[in-house]
């Protein structure tokens, strides 16, 4: 590492799919001040989810301003950052303004260009490289999309004049005042461009794939000092000491640096995650991906995840489109007043289905319903329906590392619904450990900066930081458990058949 560092708070930048945020952490973890600002999403046509990159940005500054607005700028340490994956932004080289919307990870236009890979045969090749299925979530065909559509661009791409990159590539830029481009390997391993065995962009599939490796930042560990914040922005300099993709500062953030134990975050969408260890290990049927974990110096930790694009956002859904209350009074009454679901599920596949099965053609499904079926079914089948998407993704998780996964680490904003995480536990046979720091993304982060800073030495000094919150048991009966998940994988099976007919 690089130094035992006098100065010990960290501002975390924790800019999310809905929320930016900012939190000052102490060396112990311990959260000092905090801020949040939700990002408007817009749905210009079916399929597409779009963001404004001025709001990304004002957004952060406005809630990084306002988490250090007490505290003494001497006590600072350093910045983290961590970001919403393969959501892409592309900019102009001089100015930093951008020159195309923010294309977010839900995002499916480029669903036409994944076909044709898979048809022309290169499934394989970018699953040996970069660890990933072809499909539309990833970075790579959200890119090849904009410069076929849009000529203009790809002129200005060919000619050095634009800049591309993943959330926190776009506000290093923005935070140094373009002085670095850059990102760390958990981002660019999202990319569907990235050698993860090599840790480097790969030239055949950037030829492959059109893409002109000039737009492309510098790949980098997480723990590395990535460039300086001019004082004009926060008032001193402070240097950028990590980067890390959200879901894998999650997963250092519950202090999983070991295999055996994994973590679940319950936001927009749903991501487990476990490491590997050093070597990576695949999936033999794909159900998983393979991604890099972090980075640390000259060394590389992997990980498998299973993501499920919608879980939190289905509810959100539900909110805006249906008119339903989801906040949690009316959960907490659609837990006392509702015995059992009544045979009434929902498959959330509104952007397609992620992990296991990976069918972005599979379409949002509402099943069982009766002239009995009331709104509160359908909040209760929305929410039952994250539960059974991460039982999915464990049980893929368990077949391919070949041991039982007896414990599971939650976090993430849907993880403080108590009635959630029982019925996890319950429907998972699994204990269920609610992590007791909420923001653990960007605890996750902080943790690596001060890492990177030399606040801590290792690891297993980390490793004591860590500390559960509340504690889900199983408490149904395995019979109803068995019945129930039938039920959901028909529910599954109905929802891929709407689109194959």
């Amino acid at each position: 590492m690089v130094r035992r560092s006098t100065e010990k708070l960290i501002l975390s930048l924790d800019q999310g799919t809905t929320n930016s945020k900012a939190l000052v952490f102490t060396p112990d973890g311990d959260l000092v001040s905090s801020a949040t600002r939700s990002i408007e999403q817009h749905y210009p046509h079916a399929g597409w989810v779009e963001e404004d990159p001025e709001l990304i940005w004002r957004s952060i500054l406005e809630v990084a301003r306002k988490a250090i607005r007490n505290v003494p700028l001497s006590a600072f340490s350093n910045v983290a950052i961590t970001n919403q994956r393969e959501t892409i932004i592309l900019w102009d080289r001089k100015t930093l303004k951008p020159v195309s919307p923010a294309i977010i990870w839900q995002d499916r236009r480029g669903f036409g260009i994944c076909e044709q890979l898979r048809e022309d045969g290169y499934s394989e090749l970018i699953w040996d490289r970069t660890g990933l299925v072809i499909d539309p979530y990833f970075s790579a065909p959200k890119i090849l999309w904009l410069l076929e559509r849009h000529p203009w661009l790809r002129k200005r791409a060919e000619g050095g004049e634009i800049c591309f990159g993943t959330v926190d590539s776009f506000l290093i830029s923005r935070l140094t005042d373009g002085a670095v481009h850059a990102t760390d390997f958990t981002n660019a391993s999202r990319t569907m461009l990235f050698d993860i065995n090599k840790r480097c962009w790969d030239d055949e599939l950037l030829k492959l794939l059109r893409i002109p490796s000039d737009i492309l930042p510098e790949a980098k560990p997480s723990a590395h000092i990535f460039g300086e914040v001019v004082p004009r922005h926060f008032g001193k300099k402070l240097p950028i000491a990590a980067a890390m993709g959200d879901q894998q500062a999650s997963l250092f953030g519950q202090a999983i640096f070991k295999p055996g134990t994994a973590k679940n975050t319950y936001g927009t969408g749903c991501f487990l995650l476990s490491v590997t260890g050093e070597q990576r290990k695949d999936d033999p049927n794909k159900h998983l991906i393979s991604t890099i974990a972090w980075g640390i110096d000259d060394e590389v930790t992997y990980a498998l995840e299973g993501s499920v694009p919608v879980a939190g956002s289905s509810l959100r859904w539900l909110e805006e489109g249906l008119g339903l209350d989801v906040r949690l009074p009316e959960i907490r009454r659609v837990s006392q007043s509702l015995g059992k679901n009544d045979d009434v599920y929902f498959v959330p596949a509104l952007s397609g289905l992620g992990a296991p099965v990976w069918d972005f053609r599979a379409r949002g499904t509402i099943l069982g319903i009766t002239f009995g079926t009331s709104k509160l079914h359908l909040l209760r089948a929305g929410l039952e329906a994250i539960c059974y998407q991460s039982r999915d993704v464990l049980i893929a998780f368990e077949e391919t590392i070949g041991r039982t996964i007896h414990t599971l680490r939650a976090d993430g904003g849907a993880s403080a619904n108590d009635e959630l995480m029982q019925f996890q536990a319950d429907i998972l046979g699994r204990e269920v450990q609610r992590s007791r720091v909420k923001e653990t993304t960007a605890l996750g982060a902080a943790l690596m900066a001060g890492l990177s800073m030399g606040v801590w030495k290792d690891l297993e000094e980390l490793e004591k930081i860590w500390r559960p919150g509340k504690v889900f048991s199983p408490k149904m009966n395995p019979r109803t458990r068995e019945r129930l998940c039938e039920k959901w994988s028909d529910a599954v099976s109905r929802a891929r058949s709407w689109a194959a007919e």
